[in-house]
């Protein structure tokens, strides 16, 4: 519940008198929306002869997404949409890619770390949407063993995972196959 910018005014007086005072306050009180929704992207270039990670699942391919972590570009922009509702920083303050702890990591424990944050502050996750746009490599065939290795990550069903896959239909350097880039969506719910 929120009350913003609430107002009120009394008057107080006597039948006898003509004194009368005056009260005046002003409420402003902050609660938490019981549902907020949060937006995360992440891009990354393909490298040739990298490990191709999507989801914690391994693609076969000749190129894989080139970063400091395991690269898995779908884990990092699912990690910050789900920081992002519950207006938290992003991947990159919890985990830098200067540290060298992070190097190699693996992307499913960011998943982890992310809902574990937003539960500190009383919210559960309830589903994602994401989609994964590049040119190379295909996932069509992998997206439901994505769903359900994120699912098991982030502790919500397979059905509450949505993953989608489209190409750039050519164009800049995701259409000509030198990156891919993933746009996604959480829900998370006061609980």
């Amino acid at each position: 519940m929120s009350i913003r910018g609430f107002t009120s005014f009394f008057y107080l007086s006597s039948p006898n008198s003509r004194t009368f005072f005056f009260i005046h306050f002003h409420i402003r009180i902050y609660m938490s929306p019981p549902i907020r929704i949060g937006v995360g992207y992440d891009i990354h270039p393909l490298k040739q002869g990298r490990r191709c990670i999507l989801g914690g699942v391994e693609i076969p391919s000749e190129v894989g997404p080139d970063g400091h972590s395991d690269a898995d570009v779908l884990c990092h922009a699912i990690a910050d949409a789900i920081l992002g509702a519950a207006g938290l920083r992003d991947i990159g303050f919890y985990f830098p890619n200067t540290d060298p702890a992070c190097k190699d990591m693996c992307s499913l424990d960011i998943l982890r770390c992310a809902v574990a944050e937003v539960g500190k502050r009383g919210y559960a996750l309830q589903n994602i949407d994401a989609v994964v746009i590049a040119e190379r490599p295909k996932i069509a065939a992998h997206i439901a063993a994505m769903q359900a290795s994120l699912a098991a990550a982030l502790g919500i069903a397979p059905d509450c995972v949505g993953v989608k896959a489209t190409t750039n239909e050519k164009l800049d350097d995701l259409g000509a196959g030198l990156g891919i880039a993933v746009h996604a969506v959480a829900l998370i719910a006061k609980i």
